[in-house]
Formats: structure tokens, sequence, C-alpha cells
């Protein structure tokens, strides 16, 4: 029997902002608040995944807050890395609007693309969640 449920893809920032100590910063707070309300009162009404390049991401800085962030990942299925996503994560650099420095944001939207997801779930509003971004 399949899920009926939309499948969503957890980018790195979204762990980030659940897991990280409440900030003093008014914008980046919201996003914590928001984020936990989300994650509290709706992610179980999707199927959530994630990629390796989600885990990579988590895995760095303080080893606490690292540490914090993977055992939320822990439970979350993982998309493999394929050639289609490696092959359009590089036109979306190379032809598309993505700079060189965003090879990661590629990653994400290319595997999210790549195995179907519904939704891409992130904070990145500068690469990746960004309406104005266009192609040269």
């Amino acid at each position: 029997m399949s899920s009926t449920k939309a499948k969503v893809y957890i980018e790195t920032t979204i762990v980030s902002y659940l897991t990280a100590r409440p900030s003093r910063d008014l914008i980046i707070a919201a996003h914590q608040q928001l984020t936990r309300d989300w994650w509290q009162n709706r992610h179980d009404a999707f199927d959530l995944f994630i990629s390796q390049a989600v885990i990579e991401e988590s895995s760095a800085g303080d080893e606490q807050a690292a540490e914090n962030r993977l055992q939320v990942l822990a439970q979350i299925p993982v998309l493999r890395l394929n050639e289609a996503a490696l092959q359009l994560a590089r036109e979306l650099v190379a032809k598309g609007p993505l700079p060189e420095k965003a090879g990661v944001d590629a990653l994400h939207i290319a595997i999210a693309t790549v195995h179907g997801m519904d939704y891409l779930l992130t904070w990145n509003c500068k690469h990746i969640a960004n309406a104005e971004m266009q192609s040269p």
C-alpha cells in the first residue's frame, strides 16, 4: 500500500533551526519558532526525506549541536545521490541561476527534484527559496 502523504525534502536549515538554542535576533528567533511549531504540529502529515548532504552539513560545527541535529535526522530516510542528481546539480551551477559557491544548495535542489519530492522545506532564501533568482 502506497502512502498518500506528500513527500518533503528537509534541507539542513530546518533541522538547524529546530535544534538551535533560541536566538536573540528577532528574524532568526521567528524562523526557529515557526520551525518548531511546524515540526510539533505538522511534520507527521508528510513523508520526510533527507540526503547525505544534509547529514554532512548537520555533522559540522559544535559537537553537541551536531549531535542534536543528527539525533533528529536519525529516523528520516536518506535519498541516494545518483548520476541524474549530480548532473542536474552541475547544470544548476553551470547553466542555471546558482553561483559556483552554492554547489551544495544545487545538490539539495537536484536530489529533491530527481527523487520526485513534492516540497523542499528550507530557510535558505539566498539560493534555494529565492523567487527572484533567474538564469542569466
